[in-house]
């Protein structure tokens, strides 16, 4: 009887079913193709990490000379180990780690290392790599919040995708308790209702549900090739492969099924706590209560926004998801909007404006030393070279007596503000973090032409400056004296081993610093940086030692380059030292380009999750608003018997479309410009600047297309409004 019944409603009642249909098919589609677009992101990601960093989980540096010691070998949870060639060097081993459980990475490797006799400063994780899998050292100083902020914003879609199917179905199935409670009154059980209403959702459901997340799928593999297509010049991408996990589609699947079970058995259970009296009186339209009336509508628009701001607080628990996905896709497109406008006027001001005069094409020359490099000279005299130095970093010591501080720096209390992670106090003073830059000889003689001394090769030019710490502001920095400028001579240690030491003369003390793409005291405000000719490195190398393991090559062009003229460059380079060396280059020009195409892609991979959270949301609102057309027919044929004109109900409509659409723009805005008041100020970026390249235009669109949908959601309820017929409505309609 039960699914004769079912099957007659669903018959009969073909608006209703299709509300339903419509639902469970786009919330399934919706569902389907955000699991699968995250779960490609991820897998992306992590192709990404380990083709540029390696799959390595840990690694432990040390001197193992006989290669990977079986303590490591024969480790229980370690699935391989294996000597990684191009981090280690003559002093020291580097091996990879392989774990066959990624989360004892970081619980087992401290005991591997204590086997294989290595400190545990000779521990290094892969962060990157095992924040993709969650998996979080609290030693960590990097947040690494992008993915788990995706997958909250997925999280926050998924919640209202199930939501449109729950408010759908649930809506459905509550303008029917009058009709239950008939049945109910005659002898129908609970379990027999539930058993009719599951019935129903099966019968109307099952198809929606497959077709959507098949649909889901198909469409997210659409947007995989999309991506591949329109990102395949972007240098140093890889080319995104389609995976679709089968956990991924049954998890898909089952969120939905569950949904639609709960959405049928609670009016079910809700049925079985009311007498059947109780339910045969229930109306089934919505119910207005008096005190729910809105003062501020009811003062703007009169009786028809009190009748509006009733409606609206009766259905706002049915609208809550809508609400929620609204205010939340427009809150975060605004946000986005703003903080990669932020971060691009950063990025240009710090970056590519600050740098442009002085770097054309940097080159990075693999495991070389720059005092056995020898192709300095070919390449400063290439054609078509303004100026070209070959440099070289290393690292050591030297202490800083408190004789040696000048006024200016003990103005702001010295090394009182110092880190113990950069500045140790000693016996004999501060030790200091020691930078040192070595440039090619002829590059070190133009270095003393320019701060205005005699070009000589036998001394180091110090730059004595120091950043005021005790201002925060550090786009606008104030620098002073660092040391006393009356030393002849600087006496730099080994780190590490700070009794090893190398005395070195001085040839200047400058405030001014060589033309390269370089920063210096950003994270240790208390280093002080020399520059040394190769010449004098090769003296004082065993003594001091700590080099990089590569050398850097600047390279200016002649006066306006472009592009084509920089990829010359290149090859001409490359053509010069690529069959000798391991070589890696930039162009300054091509960077500028994928900085601001990697901006875009972020930009619209953010955007879109925007946009599908605001497509819930606008679909929430079509669901909502056609179904409950059908459940306040009798609500508006009253207000018809009592003098209200249709004029007035699609004043009505209009009200309730304004309140729905524009309540994220009234929460949005005043959030983002509080949230960009602070990182404005954290960031130390003018006002005006960042005004004259608002993103409104986009924000202002992104806003349009939500009032257009709304609106057209709520002119289709009004259209179905209009064919309300007033006897038909107001009699007694208890069998439907």
């Amino acid at each position: 009887m039960w699914k004769d019944y079912s099957v007659s409603y669903i018959k009969n009642n073909r608006s209703s079913s299709v509300s339903v249909l419509a639902a469970a098919f786009i919330s399934a589609l919706l569902l389907s193709l955000l699991c699968g677009e995250f779960y490609n992101l991820w897998n992306y990601e992590i192709e990404r990490i380990e083709q540029e960093e390696g799959g390595w989980q840990s690694r432990i540096a040390g001197d193992f000379q006989d290669g990977v010691p079986e303590s490591i070998t024969n480790f229980a949870t370690v699935k391989d180990a294996l000597i990684n060639e191009r981090e280690s060097s003559e002093q020291e081993t580097v091996i990879d780690l392989y774990f066959h459980s990624m989360k004892d990475a970081l619980t087992d490797t401290p005991q591997i290392a204590e086997l294989a006799g290595a400190s545990p400063e000779a521990i290094t994780y892969h962060y990157n790599l095992l924040a993709m899998y969650f998996i979080r050292d609290p030693s960590d100083p990097a947040p690494r919040l992008t993915f788990p902020l995706l997958l909250f914003i997925g999280a926050m879609a998924s919640f209202s995708l199930i939501m449109i199917i729950h408010n759908s179905f649930a809506m459905s199935m509550n303008t029917r308790i009058h009709q239950f409670g008939i049945f109910s009154s005659i002898g129908a059980t609970p379990k027999q209702i539930r058993t009719c209403l599951l019935q129903e959702a099966a019968a109307l459901c099952a198809i929606p549900i497959l077709a959507g997340n098949f649909f889901g799928i198909g469409l997210s593999f659409a947007i995989t090739y999309l991506t591949n297509v329109l990102g395949k010049d972007i240098p140093g991408r890889h080319e995104a492969v389609f995976t679709y996990h089968p956990v991924v589609f049954l998890t898909a699947l089952i969120i939905t099924i569950i949904t639609i079970w709960i959405s049928a058995w609670l009016p079910a259970r809700k049925l079985s706590k009311l007498t059947p009296l109780e339910a045969v009186k229930t109306a089934g339209g919505l119910q207005l209560k008096r005190k729910k009336n809105s003062p501020l509508l009811t003062l703007l628009f009169g009786a028809e926004g009190e009748l509006a701001g009733n409606a609206l607080k009766a259905q706002r628990k049915a609208l809550r998801a809508a609400s929620l996905s609204l205010i939340f896709s427009f809150l975060a497109f605004t946000m986005m909007q703003c903080f990669f406008t932020l971060s691009g006027i950063s990025t240009r001001e710090t970056y590519f404006v600050r740098y442009m005069n002085v770097w054309d094409i940097m080159a990075t020359v693999k495991n070389e030393e720059i005092d056995s490099f020898e192709e300095t000279r070919q390449i400063q005299e290439l054609s078509g070279i303004e100026s070209a130095v070959v440099y070289q970093k290393a690292v050591a010591k030297r202490v800083i007596t408190d004789e040696e501080m000048t006024d200016d720096m003990r103005s702001f209390g010295g090394f009182d503000h110092a880190s113990p992670n950069y500045v140790a106090r000693t016996d004999e003073g501060w030790m200091v973090n020691v930078p040192i830059i070595i440039l090619d000889d002829n590059s070190f003689l133009a270095y003393c032409e320019q701060i205005g001394i005699d070009p000589q090769l036998h001394g180091a030019i110090i730059l004595n400056q120091i950043r005021d710490v005790t201002n925060p502001d550090f786009r606008h920095p104030v620098y002073m004296p660092y040391i006393n400028e009356t030393g002849d001579t600087s006496i730099l240690r080994q780190a590490g081993k700070e009794e090893i030491t190398a005395e070195i003369p001085v040839l200047a003390y400058t405030s001014q610093v060589p033309v390269l793409r370089e920063e210096y005291a950003t994270l240790d405000f208390y280093e002080l940086v020399h520059f040394l000719p190769v010449s004098l490195w090769k003296e004082i190398k065993g003594q001091i030692g700590g080099t990089d393991k590569d050398l850097y090559i600047r390279v200016r062009g002649m006066g306006n380059v472009t592009l084509e003229e920089l990829n010359q460059l290149e090859d001409e380079m490359d053509l010069l030292l690529g069959q000798t060396y391991e070589m890696v280059m930039e162009n300054r020009i091509q960077e500028k380009e994928l900085n601001d195409k990697q901006i875009q892609g972020m930009m619209t991979v953010f955007g879109s999750f925007c946009v599908l959270l605001a497509i819930i949301g606008i679909s929430n609102v079509f669901s909502n608003t056609l179904a409950f057309v059908r459940q306040r027919k009798r609500e508006f044929a009253q207000y018809l018997s009592v003098g209200l004109t249709p004029e007035g109900i699609r004043k009505m409509f209009c009200i309730e479309a304004l309140v729905i659409a524009g309540r994220p723009v009234l929460i949005t805005l005043p959030l983002a410009v509080l949230a960009m008041g602070a990182m404005l100020r954290a960031s130390y970026l003018e006002v005006g600047l960042f005004l004259s390249e608002a993103p409104l235009l986009p924000i202002a669109a992104f806003m349009l297309a939500i009032w257009v949908f709304v609106a057209l959601a709520y002119y289709l309820g009004w259209r179905n409004v209009q064919k309300i017929s007033l006897v038909e409505v107001l009699r007694d309609d208890t069998m439907m």
